[in-house]
């Protein structure tokens, strides 16, 4: 199944997370379709637009069908250096996680990957090197293509995981809560979480 990735925070947030969702492409059409009647919601579905309970419906959802996502987040990395531009910074950072999170992906994919990537966050110039660096990451005979996420369910899969991990990392009145609707899929191994810590190294984390 392809992999999906979208991000959530950025260095202006203290907090930056990065979802990639392996999901048949229908299923994702099939849980968005759901999810949008049950809710009465049309247009894009946005992490940052749905609240608690609609955030755990959405999940129960999610368990409808087969997938597997790795997670991966930086918080100590965020901080730029002195003098460093807070824009380079996010995307070096960005692209940090990108490569962690499919990283982890293809350690568990078989044959040829596809891997689409959101076309919302950067310049098509920076993103066109960040997806160079996907395809040689994946190998010959893998693909990694940009794609807007209204136009791909799964994009939109993988924004609404960022966003509740990105919650979820925040200290704030919501992140118990972020965190016990999560918490299954990261006991049973769904949800691989990581941590890029502040020297870029990776740090897998396990269940609650």
């Amino acid at each position: 199944m392809p992999i999906y990735c979208d991000e959530s925070g950025g260095v202006g947030r203290g907090v930056m997370t990065l979802a990639a969702i392996s999901i048949d492409a229908s299923f994702a059409d099939d849980i968005l379709m759901e999810f949008r009647i049950a809710n009465g919601l049309a247009g894009e579905l946005k992490g940052s637009r749905i609240d608690l309970g609609e955030r755990a419906m959405f999940f129960n959802f999610l368990e409808q069908v087969p997938w597997t996502a790795a997670v991966s987040i930086a918080i100590s990395a965020l901080t730029p250096e002195a003098g460093e531009d807070h824009g380079d910074r996010d995307i070096a950072i960005y692209a940090e996680l990108l490569d962690d999170a499919i990283g982890a992906m293809l350690a568990t994919a078989e044959g040829c990957v596809q891997v689409v990537i959101d076309d919302g966050r950067y310049g098509p110039a920076t993103l066109s090197l960040i997806r160079n660096d996907i395809a040689k990451l994946i190998g010959p005979c893998g693909q990694a293509q940009l794609e807007l996420s209204h136009r791909a369910s799964a994009l939109q899969i993988a924004d609404v995981i960022a966003n509740t991990f990105f919650n979820r990392a925040l200290v704030n009145d919501r992140q118990s809560r972020m965190a016990s609707i999560v918490a299954p899929f990261l006991e049973s191994g769904q949800i691989a979480m990581r941590v890029l810590s502040g020297n870029a190294q990776r740090n897998d984390e396990g269940g609650e």
